[in-house]
């Protein structure tokens, strides 16, 4: 379920709304349906300056997880 942003061209109001495909989105000031889509910005999760790198592999690489002989990178 995506999150919109939208601008209620009756009072104003700026707001975001949890949209499902049967939703019909109105304003929570004035409950107008008079409605504009914004153009949003999204986010990604970046890595914190301050993470431990992560440990090495067997293969000296990336640490997989799946241990010894599970790296992709091996020939």
């Amino acid at each position: 379920m995506p999150i919109y942003e939208y601008a209620c061209r009756d009072c104003g109001s700026d707001f975001e709304a949890l949209v499902r495909s049967d939703t019909v989105v109105e304003c929570p000031r004035c409950h107008s349906v008079q409605l504009e889509k914004k153009l949003s910005v999204f986010a990604t999760a970046g890595v914190p300056e301050q993470a431990a790198p992560m440990p090495m592999g067997a293969c000296g690489s990336c640490g997989h997880p799946g241990g010894p002989g599970a790296c992709a990178f091996n020939d």
